[in-house]
C-alpha cells in the first residue's frame, strides 16, 4: 500500500495537469443588427449619460431619484439577491480546496460490583484525530459548477441593475404624470370659471328677454360638465401621488411634491447611439447573457458527471488510555486512502440530467435573443413616440392659440348680439378639448424621453471583469 499510493497521487495529478477538464462548444445566439434606427434623432442630440434624468432640469426630481435609489424596497431586495447569488459562488469555490476536520473525544468504562470481593474495573481512552479529503476535479465537474455560480451572480447583479433602471423610470414617469394631471386639474378649473362666466351672460341675457329658457339649460349642462370632470383628475392625482411614495419607500399619507405643472420640465433631445453598440448597453441583455453562461457551465458538469470521480482521504492523531499521555509520539497513528466511483447503472438518472441542462441552455439562447430583440424594439418605439409627440405638441399648441382666439371673437359677439349661443358653445368646447389635448400630449412626451433612455440603458455601463457579450456587427445585407 505503502508503494501503491504514491503512484495513484502521481498519476491522478499528472492526469489532472494535462487539461482534461470537458468544455463543451458554446452556444452563440445570433440576433441580426441593422446598421442604423428606421427614426433618426435631431442633430443636436447628445448621448445618455448615468444620470439621465437630470437632463429634464428638475432638481425635485432629481432629488426624488436620490431618495428612491437609497431608500426603495424593491431595489433592497434586489441586493439582498445579489448577495445571496455571490455567497453561492463562495459555497460552490469550497468544492476545489481539500475539507479538514478535527476530531476529540475522550470516553470511560465501568463494570464490576464495588461491593464484592472483585474490585471494580475502569477502562478509560483519549483521542484527537485530524481528517482531510479532497476530490480532484479530473473532468473540471467542480470548476463548471463554479462557473456557474459566478455567471448567476453576474445575472443577479444585472438584475439588480435592471430594477434600479425600472425604478428611477418609474419614478419619473410618476412624477411627471402627477404634474401633467395638476395641469390637466388647472385647466379644468380654468374651463370651469369660463363656463361659468358664459353663463352669467346668459343668465342676465335670459332676464332680459335676450336669451331662452334653452340657452340657459344648455350653459347650465356645459357648466355641470365641467364640474364632473374634476373629480375623476383628482382622483387620478392622489392615486399617482400614493404611487410615488412607494417608490420612494414612504407611506402615502401626508406625501406631496412641490412642483403644479410641466412647464419648467425640459424635454431632452437624446441620441441613441448605433444599433450595434445597444446590446453593450441593456442590463437585461446582460443578465440573459449571464444566465446563458451559466446554463452551458451546467451542460459541462453534467457531461463530467459521467466520468470517474477520485478522492483522496487521509487522517492522523493520537490515541491514548490517559490524557496525560495523548500526545506522545508512540500513541501517534495515521491512514490514508484513494476512493475511485464510477456510475455503472442509475436508471438513466445522469443522462436525465444531461438532458436537463442541454435543454435549459437552448431554452436561454431563446431567451437571450427574444432580450436582445425586444431591446431594439423598445428603442425604435421610443424614438417614433418622441419623434411623434414632439411634432403633436408643437401642432396643438397653435390650436390652443386659435381656438382661445376665436372663443374670445365669439364671447364678444354674443354679448353684442351679433351671434347666438351656439357658436359659443362650438367655439368653447373646441377650447377646452384643444387644451385638454395638449395638456396629454406634453405629457406624452415627457414620458416618452424617459421610456427612450431607459430602452437605451440609461447609461448602463458593463463591468469589463463581467463582460461576456461580443459586439454585435451590422450584416453587410442590412447596411446596403
Amino acid at each position: 500500500m505503502k508503494i501503491l499510493f504514491p503512484r495513484v497521487i502521481a498519476l491522478t495529478l499528472a492526469v489532472s495537469l494535462s487539461g482534461c477538464a470537458i468544455v463543451s462548444p458554446r452556444l452563440e445566439p445570433e440576433v441580426p443588427v441593422a446598421g442604423s434606427w428606421n427614426e433618426s434623432a435631431p442633430a443636436d442630440a447628445v448621448g445618455v449619460t448615468p444620470t439621465w434624468w437630470t437632463s429634464f432640469n428638475s432638481p425635485e426630481l432629481a432629488s426624488l431619484v436620490t431618495e428612491a435609489l437609497a431608500c426603495s424596497p424593491n431595489l433592497a431586495v434586489a441586493t439582498e439577491r445579489v448577495k445571496q447569488a455571490e455567497a453561492e459562488v463562495r459555497v460552490a469555490g469550497a468544492s476545489l480546496f481539500p475539507q479538514l476536520n478535527l476530531d476529540g473525544g475522550a470516553s470511560a468504562h465501568r463494570s464490576g460490583n464495588t461491593a464484592g470481593a472483585v474490585p471494580a474495573l475502569t477502562d478509560s481512552a483519549s483521542s484527537i484525530e485530524l481528517t482531510a479529503s479532497y476530490e480532484l476535479d479530473l473532468w473540471g465537474k467542480n470548476r463548471a459548477g463554479v462557473r456557474a455560480a459566478e455567471s448567476s451572480a453576474a445575472a443577479s447583479r444585472f438584475d439588480r441593475d435592471t430594477a434600479q433602471l425600472t425604478l428611477v423610470s418609474g419614478v419619473a414617469t410618476s412624477y411627471f404624470d402627477v404634474l401633467a394631471l395638476r395641469t390637466r386639474l388647472a385647466i379644468a378649473r380654468e374651463n370651469l370659471d369660463i363656463a361659468q362666466k358664459v353663463m352669467d351672460v346668459v343668465s342676465a341675457r335670459a332676464r332680459d328677454g335676450a336669451a331662452s329658457a334653452l340657452d340657459v339649460s344648455r350653459q347650465q349642462g356645459t357648466v355641470d360638465s365641467q364640474k364632473a370632470a374634476l373629480v375623476p383628475l383628482e382622483q387620478q392625482e392622489r392615486q399617482t401621488l400614493a404611487a410615488l411614495a412607494v417608490l420612494l419607500g414612504r407611506p402615502p399619507e401626508g406625501f406631496d411634491v412641490k412642483a403644479q405643472n410641466l412647464d419648467a420640465v425640459q424635454s431632452p433631445k437624446v441620441g441613441p447611439g448605433l444599433p450595434s453598440e445597444l446590446l453593450l448597453r441593456r442590463p437585461d441583455v446582460a443578465e440573459a447573457e449571464a444566465n446563458l453562461a451559466s446554463a452551458h457551465a451546467n451542460v459541462d458538469a453534467a457531461r463530467a458527471a459521467f466520468l470517474p470521480q477520485i478522492s483522496l482521504t487521509g487522517s492522523g492523531g493520537f490515541v491514548s488510555t490517559a490524557i496525560g499521555t495523548l500526545l506522545q509520539g508512540s500513541n501517534f497513528g495515521y491512514e490514508y486512502g484513494a476512493n475511485l466511483l464510477q456510475t455503472i447503472f442509475d436508471g438513466g438518472k445522469l443522462a436525465g440530467q444531461k438532458d436537463l441542462a442541454d435543454a435549459t441552455q437552448q431554452e436561454f439562447v431563446a431567451r437571450y435573443q427574444s432580450a436582445a430583440l425586444n431591446a431594439y424594439s423598445d428603442v425604435e418605439t421610443a424614438l417614433i413616440q418622441v419623434a411623434n409627440t414632439r411634432k403633436a405638441e408643437d401642432h396643438l399648441r397653435r390650436e390652443v392659440e386659435a381656438a382661445r382666439e376665436a372663443f374670445e371673437i365669439t364671447q364678444l359677439q354674443y354679448r353684442q348680439g351679433a351671434t347666438d349661443l351656439l357658436n359659443v358653445l362650438q367655439a368653447q368646447q373646441q377650447l377646452f378639448g384643444a387644451e385638454a389635448q395638449l395638456a396629454q400630449t406634453i405629457q406624452a412626451s415627457r414620458q416618452s424621453s424617459v421610456h427612450l433612455y431607459e430602452a437605451l440603458g440609461g447609461g448602463w455601463v458593463e463591468n469589463p471583469d463581467d463582460r461576456t457579450q461580443m459586439v454585435q456587427q451590422a450584416s453587410s445585407a442590412q447596411q446596403k
